[in-house]
């Protein structure tokens, strides 16, 4: 591979982060307005015009569903100039549309970014995930144990009761036995309304957030981008694919997936180096949301990098009109 079409994740990195501000702005005036389909279609528009100025032959493999149900952003779409290094890119202009429209915490614009061929295309279903934090033995947990098993065996290898473990969870009807069960243990259940992105990077910083592991059923996209920032920032994760009909079926076909049973980990996800690229939209545990100020208006980014291990937070300041 020649040097014009490397992977330089060093300096495609800050070009990630810009499209991921330029997303946030774009929605800033919507937050609280309750028009969840304008704020999403800004974060979108926003997003593809800063796409489209990197030096990259980029395909949408994660995006806002197929061609014929997405104006912009969609599977398959090229961006970039068409020069430079051919990469994947799963995105989500605007991870809680609900949570804008509403002006509620956890409001994200996520874009990670990996050579050609090494994201998982997973199709529009639902994931059954799993997530951890660094610094566990591998596979101390697993999707074959029940959520009580889970908890059990986290606190032995952190060396703590149940009861000090807390798990972050969707709050959804088809999650209401999982709760039980994991109350039943004496963990705490932190619950969200929407966000399962930012629900798995909390487990990567736990002593931030207070989380030690996340479970649950949502959109197998997020969990290719969870899986992208996890192998930023180091942590465990797992996912298996979960079909309600065969129309579902028939997408994770036309994907490429065969195994429809198969446990894919954080790593069978993503199969190369990543970069990850988060701004906050509303305020949250992981970064601020957008700030308006006397004659100007800020950001706050959280970029990473797998080949280093890097994460960044930075602060993005430009004039109001």
């Amino acid at each position: 591979m020649t040097s014009d079409t490397a992977f330089n994740d060093r300096t495609l990195s800050l070009g990630l982060a810009r499209v991921a501000e330029q997303a946030a702005l774009a929605c800033a005036d919507l937050i609280g307005r309750g028009d969840e389909k304008a704020a999403d279609q800004a974060a979108v528009n926003a997003m593809r015009d800063q796409l489209n100025m990197l030096s990259i032959k980029g395909v949408v493999v994660i995006g806002e569903g197929e061609r014929d149900e997405a104006p912009m952003l969609f599977i398959g779409e090229e961006v970039g100039t068409g020069q430079g290094p051919g990469v994947d890119i799963a995105l989500d202009p605007l991870e809680g549309t609900t949570l804008t429209a509403k002006a509620m915490p956890n409001a994200l614009t996520v874009i990670a970014m990996a050579p050609r061929g090494t994201l998982l295309h997973a199709p529009d279903t639902y994931m059954d995930k799993l997530a951890i934090g660094p610094g566990y033995p591998e596979n101390v947990v697993s999707l074959a144990m029940s959520p009580r098993e889970r908890v059990e065996a986290l606190a032995k290898a952190r060396g703590c009761r149940p009861s000090e473990i807390t798990v972050c969870v969707l709050e959804r009807p088809r999650h209401q036995e999982m709760i039980a069960e994991l109350r039943e243990t004496g963990a705490a259940v932190y619950l969200i309304t929407d966000g399962d992105v930012a629900g798995v990077i909390h487990c990567a910083e736990s002593e931030r957030t207070g989380i030690d592991m996340y479970m649950g059923t949502g959109g197998a996209p997020e969990g290719v981008l969870a899986a992208s920032a996890l192998k930023c920032m180091g942590g465990q994760m797992w996912g298996r694919l979960v079909f309600r009909n065969d129309d579902e079926r028939a997408r994770a076909q036309k994907a490429g997936i065969t195994d429809f049973d198969r446990v894919y980990s954080r790593d069978e996800m993503v199969t190369s180096d990543v970069i990850f690229a988060a701004t906050g939209v509303t305020d949250g545990s992981i970064v601020k949301g957008v700030q308006r100020r006397p004659g100007f208006v800020e950001t706050e980014t959280v970029l990473m990098r797998s080949r280093t291990g890097s994460v960044r937070r930075m602060i993005y300041r430009s004039k109001r009109d």
